[in-house]
């Protein structure tokens, strides 16, 4: 049910509706506390009397809290209160992944520079042990300013705590179950869709999907059913991207969409650096000939030519002396005082 505006929720006055999803509902509010605005997501009564789903929940604020990060949203607060489980997040002014795309592609260079900074959001994840394992387009938001930032960690898995804390916290253990498959359909990676265990290379497939879908303003993997939908992220290649697409963009988007992890970027950060290299302004890598006028721009080669030319030029008309008198002689007067 919908929280009507004034519900309380800890320190939080819920002002409006944001948006919904599958893990629960985003309110506007405000912090009576700080005297500042924040986005507040809270799970129906009925979703947080689910412990496995409860347990999610507990787990995205557990992970997302450890991170601080400019492309990871940052985490403020979390409790309970009637009935219901919530978490405060910073407020981000701007609009999702998804509603970008929704209108069409987006020119390459832009795509290429915001899943940049996905991949060093990601990174940060990884290096804190933590994988997302939903990544998509609906779980990133874009600021006015262009800055993209990671969010929903709903189904976050940390991979690195030691056994000791995990055998003292009742929500530090993994909960999921070998063979469940966890995610969504259209950007889950092979070993997710076969329901193996997951890990950063996982995050790596799903934002070659969404890079994919950014470039392209379709998806990589699109199908009647998602049946069907998995067997082609198993089985299938997506689409070639359109003609004219930059060959080292096209490249990134197919090693991160590679059927086996191994074969995939082996961290998000070489792929920030590989998105962060294409610097033209179709997001491409510089051409052979680019490349070549750069070494030879001309405030370096003229001068050096021009003095050239003179050289030999000066040679030339002394030549006929040279011939006619022999070998030159030098002679230095010294003046004495």
């Amino acid at each position: 049910m919908t929280l009507a505006a004034g519900t309380r929720l800890g320190p939080y006055e819920i002002i409006a509706l944001l948006g919904a999803g599958g893990m629960g509902e985003v309110y506007r509010a405000r912090d009576s506390r700080l005297k500042r605005e924040a986005a507040v997501k809270v799970l129906p009564a009925a979703v947080a009397a689910d412990p496995e789903r409860l347990a999610r929940f507990e787990s995205e604020a557990r992970a997302a809290s450890a991170l601080n990060h400019p492309n990871i949203v940052t985490i403020y607060d979390v409790g309970q209160e009637g009935g219901a489980a919530w978490i405060a997040m910073e407020l981000v002014e701007g609009q999702t992944l998804r509603e970008l795309v929704a209108v069409g592609s987006l020119p390459a260079r832009r795509a290429a520079a915001l899943a940049a900074q996905l991949a060093d959001g990601l990174a940060r994840a990884h290096e804190a042990g933590i994988v997302h394992r939903d990544f998509k387009p609906e779980n990133v938001i874009v600021s006015r300013q262009g800055r993209a930032k990671i969010l929903d960690f709903g189904l976050a898995r940390v991979t690195d705590m030691p056994a000791a804390a995990q055998s003292q916290s009742p929500t530090a253990a993994e909960t999921t179950r070998p063979g469940t498959v966890l995610g969504t359909v259209s950007y889950m990676s092979p070993e997710q869709a076969r329901g193996q265990a997951a890990d950063h290379r996982t995050d790596i497939f799903a934002l070659g999907a969404v890079l994919y879908e950014m470039v392209s303003g379709r998806k990589a993997f699109a199908a009647a059913s998602p049946a069907d939908v998995m067997t082609a992220i198993l089985r299938e290649d997506p689409p070639e991207l359109a003609p004219g697409t930059s060959p080292a963009l096209e490249r990134i988007v197919k090693r991160c969409l590679e059927k086996s992890p191994e074969e995939r970027f082996q961290s998000a950060r070489d792929l920030a650096f590989a998105l962060e290299s294409l610097s033209d302004a179709s997001g491409a890598a510089p051409s052979p000939a680019g490349t070549a006028a750069r070494r030879f721009r001309p405030g370096t080669w003229l001068p050096a030519a021009a003095a050239a030319a003179a050289a030999f030029a000066m040679a030339w008309l002394l030549r006929p002396a040279l011939s006619a008198g022999g070998a030159p002689s030098f002679s230095r007067s010294v003046k004495l005082t």
